[in-house]
């Protein structure tokens, strides 16, 4: 049965998100070649493909149809979709699980379709993000990353954190859209004597959400004009990261 992989994103006004999947896409594409001449007893058929769940011209569950069409009609298909989401939220519980359902009862029975954990729910993620806090050394490290109102949101980056334990970093949270804010946590830092903070925004490309953060973080600096505030980049995309997804899409 041939199979195809479905890279899903939220989907942004910004360009350079969709550019960064479409480069992912490719990355996987790659990987996926290579895998086939390491292995050239196996005959396959493997496509990658990019999705978003909102700000697009059709709703998810028919951009899911649209890409199985390009495959032979009738013709059985293994699909498998994983959300690039780092963090659980109404989108990862109940948007693209109800979307998908939509797409499955138009597909029929001759598509399979599997839907992925999100991206952030691997503990293997916690390599790639230890690779982006140690690029900067501080004293306390803050991953930013965007919250949700969702009762219960803060458990996954408490086990975000727990898997960085081993490397010895002082690692604490604060969020875009909910409380604790960057102002708040950095103010708190400063004043319990902190003098060199790094700071992670915990999304996976770069867009309109970081290059705000960046802004808050230059009035900051301006702000604490003794403190060292460095800023790294988001997790982006990368050899690393396509092979990491690709090890999971195995799994």
């Amino acid at each position: 049965m041939p199979s195809a992989y479905l890279l899903l994103s939220h989907g942004s006004h910004d360009a350079r998100p969709e550019i960064a999947m479409q480069k992912l896409s490719n990355l996987l594409e790659h990987r996926l070649e290579n895998s086939q001449l390491e292995t050239p007893n196996t005959i396959s058929e493997t496509i990658v493909g990019t999705a978003y769940l909102e700000l697009q011209p059709q709703p998810l569950h028919l951009q899911i149809c649209k890409f199985v069409k390009q495959f032979t009609p009738q013709q059985p298909l293994h699909l498998k979709i994983l959300p690039l989401f780092l963090l659980s939220g109404m989108h990862v519980m109940e948007d693209i699980p109800a979307e998908i359902n939509l797409a499955k009862k138009m597909l029929g029975e001759n598509v399979q379709v599997e839907l992925q954990p999100y991206l952030g729910s691997y503990q293997e993620l916690g390599q790639l993000l230890a690779k982006q806090l140690t690029t900067t050394s501080a004293e306390k490290y803050i991953l930013m990353a965007h919250g949700s109102r969702r009762p219960g949101f803060q458990v996954p980056m408490e086990k975000v954190i727990s898997n960085l334990v081993g490397l010895n970093l002082d690692v604490t949270t604060a969020y875009w859209a909910v409380p604790p804010s960057l102002e708040d946590t950095v103010g708190e830092l400063v004043t319990s004597g902190y003098r060199r903070i790094a700071i992670a925004p915990y999304f996976l490309f770069p867009g309109g959400i970081t290059d705000a953060i960046a802004i808050a973080v230059e009035k900051l600096q301006l702000q604490f004009p003794g403190v060292s505030l460095n800023l790294t980049e988001p997790l982006g995309t990368s050899t690393e990261l396509a092979d990491l997804i690709w090890d999971l899409l195995q799994k």
